[in-house]
């Protein structure tokens, strides 16, 4: 019996990531607003009700769909960070910087569910909070590690911001000042505004040496949070 059970959970885990796989294929070609599970069926050889047992809505689709970009992104942030422990702060968030644009790069569509257009009708269940968190955890333990080592430049903070810095650090960094909380989501939006421009196709025929202009631009966020260049 407990061989059966290990063959047909083998079975379920090939099937939903086949799934997913042509839902991926589906979110290139048509979008995510066009994804459709009878759609996904049809180019699998299944039969629809066979694919709800596995995935019993398109928005539950969505979800996996979102929830696997958010962690594959993730573990690049992540694995920049380890491949890069020891080095100065700001070393390291420039590294961080460089792999989620790498991902990005090479993953477009995977990229567009995450960070592009909502998808009309679709609203993100509270399963998406944790994979979506994980590069700005990456980038809050670089300035982290400044703040507690070397050092930050704190940047100025405007007396109208008092309020909402002191709530944002409260929420996302309780042990960090509230000016460098308010320049981390700063740094953080304007990193995902430096890639959604380059996968997007903005920078045609703007920027042509693409590396070294994210390279500076990185560098330059983070000297912005406050992290320290090298004397």
């Amino acid at each position: 019996m407990t061989t059966v059970r290990g063959a047909r959970a083998r079975a379920r885990i090939e099937i939903t990531a086949a799934i997913k796989d042509e839902a991926r294929t589906q979110l290139a070609a048509e979008g995510a607003a066009k994804l459709s599970l009878r759609a996904v069926a049809r180019e699998l050889g299944m039969v629809s009700s066979a694919l709800y047992r596995y995935f019993p809505s398109r928005d539950d689709l969505l979800t996996a769909l979102i929830v696997d970009a958010y962690d594959a992104i993730g573990a690049a942030a992540e694995k920049a960070a380890a491949e890069t422990a020891g080095q100065r702060p700001l070393d390291r968030w420039t590294a961080v910087c460089r792999a989620v644009r790498v991902w990005a790069v090479a993953h477009p569509h995977e990229y567009a569910l995450i960070y592009g257009s909502p998808v009309p009708g679709y609203s993100a269940p509270q399963d998406t909070i944790v994979p979506a968190s994980r590069v700005g955890l990456v980038l809050i333990e670089a300035a982290r590690s400044a703040h507690t080592g070397e050092g930050v430049a704190l940047p100025p903070l405007p007396e109208a911001l008092r309020p909402e810095a002191a709530r944002l650090a409260a929420d996302i960094a309780p042990d960090l000042p509230p000016a460098l909380a308010v320049a981390l989501v700063a740094a953080w939006s304007q990193l995902f505004g430096l890639i959604s421009f380059e996968v997007f196709g903005h920078f045609h025929n703007i920027v042509e040496d693409r590396d070294a202009f994210f390279a500076a631009s990185a560098r330059r966020l983070g000297q912005d949070v406050g992290l320290l260049p090298r004397t």
